[in-house]
């Protein structure tokens, strides 16, 4: 059945009916580059580029780089890097600095029409003045300067010959509008800061309102696709485009959607910085972050991403999609694609008493139980074996199906074996769990007893073959749902054990692993290799666990 058509594409195909052939649609991605993408650019990025195949319509890739104080080309990098990794590529690779030029020719143009001024008051002044939404703004005592002299302060103000905030450029429109953005705004500002692409060429910058529709003319975008937050935006869009008399030979409309807000997570940057800057995470890329590059790194594919944006869909409204549903969707994927492997977080000695002390077989299990096609792997299996701890209790009860004295498990792929004794430390902790084994019981042999039920299964590994690795469970950043919401004191709720390190025990076949890979631990969840890991020192993330245990920890 085909998928119903979301608002945006009823508003494209409505477009299309009345305004614009199909070979006229264009779309765009306009990241700023002052930081990573995270999961909500996710949402954007997928919206535009899979409008542009749908409709077989470019997508460019722009920049919006007007603020040199905070923008870098590793932040470019990071961002077209991403945007690969997801599958998707651009028509063109665009800058809104590729129009300061034109930009400038046509903020000249407004100071002509009377329509744009300098004004010469300190920014704290020029706030007040604009008023509040329940009263109207005053005007600047520089509003009706006139134009020669708007023009020739303008040009000095590119030219350099003022300092930082002595003028800037406003847009003369209506103060007492009841939206707070049509109150005269801010074209232009002066900022001696060198940029990433143009250098030192430039000292004074465009603001995002300026740049943004008339980038927009420029590249003949069919549709500018903004988050809702911008939704006040789009007079002054249309007025900056009305006011330059852009209407041919296309004219961009601005539309508005919900962007995407996950719960247990921050996506503002200024928050982000803020985490990075004073430690709480290792960078842009930290694992626990809601960044792409966090995400990649913790584990994430492509292809769930772009699972949970389609399944979360395109809403008028803001809403919280809960964090479990993108949990579930790299669940999803992972349980089809990934390689099944053993581990053991936290290691227990097992002995099989009545197994040949210097005897080592072979055993086989499949790779991946959903795609037969990938064959199987060879692990070794001898008398000297590592469980997970808790996988073996001393006095269980009834409801405990794991290894306890005088009951049987199978080892998975193995042999079944029963509790015989325990050795214990000084300090009374159990060290060793001695067992027997039943020789005829082996997995696949098609013996009577290798078809013997047993009520639990455990995973183990070898304690001569296997390899130790470090293992990094990582669980929420934030112990509440809408950290978001807190605006000063966000980082009260983060989560002191969303990171702890383990060394654990895996299987030798990972001994070959690259960073990036990606396995089912059996019994355990899905984990990644990190970039950190090396043949001599094998480091993997836990992405997520094999089902969602954090519903059964909140209050």
């Amino acid at each position: 059945m085909a998928r119903a058509l979301h608002f945006i594409e009823h508003i494209i195909e409505d477009d299309l009916r009345a305004d614009y052939s199909k070979n006229q649609l264009k779309f765009r991605f306009p990241p700023e580059p002052n930081g990573f993408l995270h999961i909500g650019h996710v949402k954007a990025i997928c919206l535009n580029f899979n409008l542009g195949k749908k409709y077989k319509a470019p997508v460019n890739l722009r920049f919006d780089d007007t603020n040199p104080a905070k923008e870098e080309q590793k932040y470019v990098d990071a961002i077209k890097e991403n945007i690969l990794w997801l599958g998707y590529k651009w028509d063109k690779e665009c800058y809104a600095s590729d129009y300061f030029e034109q930009l400038f020719i046509w903020a000249n143009d407004l100071i002509l029409k009377g329509k744009a001024y300098v004004d010469s008051q300190p920014s704290e002044t020029i706030a007040v003045q604009k008023g509040t939404p329940t009263q109207p703004g005053v005007n600047s005592p520089f509003r009706n300067r006139a134009i020669k002299e708007n023009q020739d302060l303008f040009s000095k103000m590119k030219l350099g010959e003022f300092k930082e905030g002595e003028h800037v450029l406003r847009a003369k429109i209506d103060m007492s509008s009841s939206n707070m953005l049509m109150r005269d705004p801010i074209m232009y500002r002066i900022l001696f800061k060198k940029h990433h692409r143009t250098g030192k060429d430039w000292c004074i910058y465009p603001m995002y309102d300026w740049t943004h529709g008339q980038s927009d003319y420029i590249e003949q975008i069919s549709h500018s696709l903004c988050s809702l937050e911008f939704k006040p935006h789009r007079d002054l869009y249309d007025w900056f485009l009305d006011a330059l008399g852009k209407k041919k030979p296309l004219r961009p409309k601005q539309r508005e959607f919900a962007r995407m807000n996950l719960s247990f997570t921050v996506t503002s940057k200024r928050k982000l910085f803020e985490l990075i800057e004073e430690g709480y995470v290792k960078g842009w890329d930290d694992p626990r972050m809601p960044t792409i590059s966090g995400l990649r790194r913790r584990g994430y594919t492509p292809t769930a991403l772009k699972n949970f944006v389609e399944t979360a869909g395109v809403a008028k409204r803001e809403n919280v999609i809960d964090l479990s549903l993108l949990e579930h969707s790299i669940r999803e994927d992972l349980n089809e694609t990934s390689p099944r492997v053993m581990a053991v977080l936290d290691p227990l000695k097992l002995t099989i008493v009545n197994y040949p002390e210097y005897k080592t077989e072979t055993l086989e299990g499949e790779i991946n139980p959903h795609n037969h096609n990938d064959g199987k792997r060879q692990f070794p299996f001898s008398k000297h074996l590592y469980i997970e701890k808790e996988d073996f209790k001393e006095d269980a009860t009834r409801k405990f199906f794991r290894l306890s004295l005088g009951k049987e498990v199978r080892l998975k792929n193995a042999y079944i074996i029963k509790a015989e004794s325990i050795v214990k430390d000084t300090e009374g902790n159990i060290i060793e769990v001695l067992c027997t084994y039943d020789p005829e019981s082996k997995s696949g042999s098609g013996s009577d007893a290798s078809k013997r039920k047993v009520k639990g299964t455990l995973h183990w590994v070898t304690q001569r073959d296997s390899i130790n690795a470090e293992v990094r469970i990582y669980d929420r950043l934030f112990n509440i749902s809408a950290p978001d919401k807190e605006k000063e004191n966000f980082k009260s709720f983060l989560n002191e054990s969303s990171l702890k390190v383990i060394d654990a025990m895996v299987e030798p076949s990972l001994i070959s692993s690259k960073p990036g890979d990606r396995f089912q631990f059996q019994r355990l969840g899905y984990f990644v290799v990190d970039k950190e890991s090396g043949t001599n020192n094998l480091v993997f993330n836990k992405t997520v666990g094999l089902r969602d245990t954090w519903s059964k920890t909140k209050l």
